[in-house]
């Protein structure tokens, strides 16, 4: 208990010290979330309205965009208030709360985006056997799973970095509690219970990576052995934009976690960290459903309905 009672609250660190600028990147943060939050929720509204988008692709997809919506609110609107009241104070629990939740949705993510790219290996190399093998209670307990493996991973790394005393300088060189940055602060010499837990997600996001390579190596040599070009394309362009959500997550995420801890906050941290904390829910939308023709439908179906509603209660 020696760190609650010593350390009742984190300093986060600020992009720029310019008064003018922080309040122009406030505002470029909170566009970028806005837009995340609608096209998330556009998705999310979409997938459970309509009928043929009741499938495996678009129940894993919902739940990616649910992740990806509370993820992103789990970082910046802390940040854009930061930013506007030009304060960089968290509490002590709240950062205990941020830290848990980014672990536990990121954990949940990697599982998803594994899961997912095990439905597109059944659809493309076993299509007979899709329903038969991608069932509703198989993908019910695919999700269960990625959520619960999310969930240990949050509570280790919440319990193992908090478990250590903060006596010494309370800035986090960082824009949200994350463990690297907390680590830098600790004055506790053994890290052993977070060593522990790193390792555990590192095994955890390798093994992750394992099973999406094999899905891929089987899925790119079955459809470099389709005849049809159209078909080719058709499949290239339904993998392809997974295996770029994946691989930048993950990349970005190890580079975080893994790369040998500096005294001073650098820009090319503070932009990794956008990277896995950010970017994901904003892009991951426009990724998977920009050149996707059912969602494209899906969303036309909502605007005219939408419409004919509007001018009918007119």
């Amino acid at each position: 208990m020696a760190n609650q009672t010593i350390t009742a609250e984190f300093l986060l660190t600020r992009f720029t010290e310019n008064w003018m600028l922080l309040r122009l990147l406030a505002v470029l943060f909170l566009l970028i979330y806005l837009t995340a939050m609608l096209e998330n929720f556009l998705i999310i509204l979409l997938t459970v309205l309509d009928q043929h988008l009741h499938t495996p692709m678009y129940f894993f997809l919902r739940h990616l965009s649910f992740l990806d919506l509370c993820l992103i609110t789990t970082t910046v609107p802390q940040s854009i208030l930061n930013s506007i009241t030009f304060t960089t104070s968290i509490s002590f629990l709240g950062c205990v709360l941020q830290l848990f939740l980014v672990v536990l949705l990121a954990g949940s993510e990697i599982g998803i985006l594994t899961v997912m790219s095990y439905d597109r290996y059944v659809a493309i190399c076993r299509p007979l056997h899709y329903e038969a093998i991608m069932t509703k209670v198989v993908c019910v307990q695919m999700m269960t799973v990625s959520w619960l493996n999310g969930s240990v991973l949050g509570i280790l790394y919440s319990a193992g970095t908090f478990s250590l005393n903060f006596c010494g300088s309370n800035k986090i060189n960082q824009f949200f509690c994350d463990v690297p940055a907390l680590l830098r602060v600790t004055c506790s010499e053994e890290h052993a219970t977070i060593n522990i837990s790193v390792a555990i997600g590192v095994c955890y996001a390798f093994s992750c990576l394992v099973c999406i390579v094999v899905s891929y190596v089987h899925i790119f040599s079955t459809v470099l052995k389709i005849p049809s070009r159209q078909s080719q394309s058709k499949a290239f362009s339904t993998c392809l934009p997974h295996l770029f959500v994946v691989s930048t997550f993950l990349v970005t995420g190890a580079i975080a976690y893994l790369k040998p801890n500096s005294d001073a906050p650098s820009s090319l941290e503070l932009l990794i960290s956008v990277f896995y904390s950010v970017a994901p829910p904003t892009l991951n939308p426009v990724i998977y459903c920009l050149r996707n023709k059912d969602i494209k439908l899906a969303l036309g179906k909502f605007l005219r309905n939408f419409r004919s509603r509007g001018l009918m209660e007119r």
